[in-house]
């Protein structure tokens, strides 16, 4: 009789026996799967930056304006994300954020990145841009990232590749959401 296993099977079996003998339990282990989109507030368990450590990343709020402070868009209109950063592992882990993790991907199936025009570049909305992508064990911290995007391209879908290559998507609304979108858009005047 012949049995077949799929990759995905097979690579979850050499990590179990690799990470068995190696002692090291602060490996990244994502759940859940990146192939399902996530709701808007989901968490996912990511890969830390060159697959060490494990960070819980969760998008909490979306704000859609057509200026920021002096910041206009290029393209019509900043969709800016705040996301929340735990760190799920014993040792500190690095997200890939500010390497190009994440992205925004519209209906079209037009994808940016973060920063992706000079006035979304220079954006930092106060209390929603302090930290860095180095995150203390079992800890969390806030942070913002900004898409320039065209009206059309609101509600697309928010992307973020972690340290495995791994790319987890959620699903954002495409009106100003989350708890802490109010205080978001105000920190953007």
């Amino acid at each position: 009789m012949r049995h077949i296993i799929s990759a995905s099977a097979l690579a979850a079996a050499c990590c179990l026996s690799l990470t068995g003998c190696s002692g090291n339990d602060d490996r990244s282990d994502p759940q859940p799967s990146p192939r399902t989109a996530l709701t808007f507030g989901q968490s996912a368990d990511t890969a830390g930056a060159g697959g060490k450590g494990t960070a819980q990343i969760t998008p909490d709020a979306v704000v859609y304006v057509d200026k920021a402070g002096t910041e206009r868009p290029e393209h019509g209109l900043f969709a800016v994300v705040r996301f929340e950063a735990e760190n799920r592992s014993k040792t500190p882990v690095t997200t890939t954020a500010r390497q190009g993790g994440f992205r925004w991907k519209a209906s079209d199936g037009k994808t940016v990145k973060a920063g992706n025009s000079e006035g979304a570049g220079r954006i930092a909305p106060v209390g929603f841009s302090e930290s860095g992508p180095d995150i203390s064990p079992k800890t969390y911290q806030a942070d913002s990232v900004v898409f320039d995007i065209t009206a059309a391209e609101k509600g697309g879908t928010l992307v973020y590749v972690d340290g495995d290559d791994v790319a987890f998507r959620w699903k954002m609304p495409s009106t100003d959401s989350g708890s802490p979108a109010s205080a978001l858009k105000s920190a953007l005047k």
